[in-house]
Formats: structure tokens, C-alpha cells, sequence
């Protein structure tokens, strides 16, 4: 496991943009496995930045998200292929059949898990997961006690979750308590990772993240057995580290 500290979130979203640039630089057909919520778009900001200096694109390019909350269409500004179209998909050359995002509204919903999960295999796999943590150290939408084992699944998100999400919608009620996620075992064949925390609220799980147990009670605890793994954190969600384990 790499450890990058950098000063603040900006910095943190640079960093992280600059290393899926250069994994798009150097193979230009890669597999993207992407991330949502309120971390990453600084990162997809900085990305599309990149983009528009003409250093790479998107053309070749597949791309694989993470999660979709069940119960919310595509247009619907708080589903996550809305984040996506308006983050990043929307501002880049990419080709929209080349984008994967679980559908929230599929009436089978175990049909729809595996055909996700058949899609990942059939265009090889991913080449780089981008990943949030949650406060409860989530993965995805791979709650505490989720099985290692399991590939995309529908997970019922936990109380804490819910709360953490409740900021993006108008109330709680209007929180969806149910969604569609890669599994721990799909991230864990990605053949690199990188994990993406900001702020004093992540310090704790970043700390059990790194030194704590391998245990499903702390899903991101997993990355620890990953090959090629960097924790991109500003210095308020590293400041429950110490100076060893940083790396870079």
C-alpha cells in the first residue's frame, strides 16, 4: 500500500487526476472503474481540465461505476449517472456506449447484478478503480459485514450511510435505503486502485483502513491484501497516521 499526504483537498484531486492522465496516457483503451459522492468531484474537475489540454482522451476509453441507487432514474439529479454526466461524461470525448452505470430502475434486479458483472469480464476487467471510503469505512456500496466474496450485488445501505448521504437531497426520507454495487470481490481484481479521503471526519477510518484488522466490520480494511494500492489523502484525513506510513 502507497501512502500519498498532500496539503489540502485541491491538491488531493490533482494528484489523483494526474495518475488516471497518465494510465490513459499510456494505454488509451484502459478500463475505468469510477467513483461518486462529494469527494471526487474536485478530482473529475482537474480530470477534465486535463483532458481539454489535449494530452489524452476519452475515445477509447470503457468505463464502470462503482454503484447506483435503486429507485432513481437517469434524469433524476441524484442518481449517480447524473453525477456522472455532469462531472465528467458530458465534458470529455468519451463514447456513451463505452459507459457502464448499474440501472436503478431495472424491474430484475439480481438479473441486472450479474449481467453488470458479466459486462466487467467481458471487456477484461479493470485496469484502475477510483474509490471514496465512507465514514463506516465502505467501499462502493459494500456496507460492514459484507461478504469479501460477493461480485456486484443489491446492498440495503446502513442508517450512517443514509445520514452521510442525506446532505445531497432535501430530506432524509428522500434517500434511497437501497442499491446496486460492485462487490469487494470485483474491486479487488482491479489490477490497480486508488482510494481518494479529505478531512478531519475520515481520519478514524482511514487509520483503521491502514492498521486496523482485515475484517468485513471495516470493508476498505480489504485494500490492504490489494497488489497496487494509493491512498491519496490531504493532510486532515491523514493526521491519524503517523510519518512511516507515508510513502509518497
Amino acid at each position: 500500500m502507497r501512502i500519498i499526504v498532500t496539503k489540502d483537498y485541491d491538491e488531493m484531486s490533482k494528484v489523483a487526476a494526474r495518475m488516471v492522465a497518465s494510465q490513459l496516457i499510456l494505454k488509451p483503451d484502459s478500463i475505468l472503474g469510477l467513483a461518486t459522492g462529494g469527494t471526487p468531484v474536485g478530482f473529475y474537475k482537474e480530470l477534465v481540465r486535463l483532458y481539454n489540454e489535449g494530452t489524452f482522451d476519452f475515445k477509447d476509453v470503457k468505463t464502470f461505476n462503482l454503484d447506483e441507487y435503486l429507485g432513481l432514474s437517469k434524469d433524476n439529479p441524484q442518481s449517480y449517472y447524473y453525477y456522472m454526466m455532469e462531472n465528467l461524461f458530458k465534458h470529455v470525448n468519451i463514447d456513451l456506449n463505452n459507459v457502464h452505470i448499474p440501472d436503478g430502475m431495472a424491474e430484475d434486479v439480481a438479473r441486472e447484478c450479474k449481467e453488470y458483472e458479466r459486462k466487467i469480464k467481458e471487456a477484461g476487467g479493470i485496469d484502475l478503480q477510483v474509490l471514496g471510503i465512507g465514514n463506516n469505512g465502505h467501499i462502493g456500496f459494500n456496507e460492514p459485514d459484507v461478504k469479501f466474496e460477493a461480485e456486484t450485488h443489491m446492498v440495503n445501505l446502513d442508517e450512517e450511510t443514509i445520514q452521510a448521504n442525506s446532505r445531497f437531497f432535501n430530506s432524509i426520507e428522500e434517500v434511497p435505503t437501497r442499491a446496486i454495487s460492485m462487490g469487494i470481490k470485483t474491486i479487488m481484481h482491479a489490477r490497480k486502485i486508488i482510494l481518494l479521503a479529505s478531512g478531519t471526519g475520515k481520519a478514524d477510518i482511514i487509520r483503521e483502513a491502514v492498521h486496523g484488522g482485515i475484517t468485513p466490520d471495516v470493508p476498505a480494511s480489504i485494500l490492504q491484501l490489494h497488489p497496487d494500492v494509493t491512498f491519496i489523502l490531504d493532510k486532515e484525513a491523514a493526521s491519524k497516521l503517523s510519518e512511516s506510513d507515508i510513502t509518497g
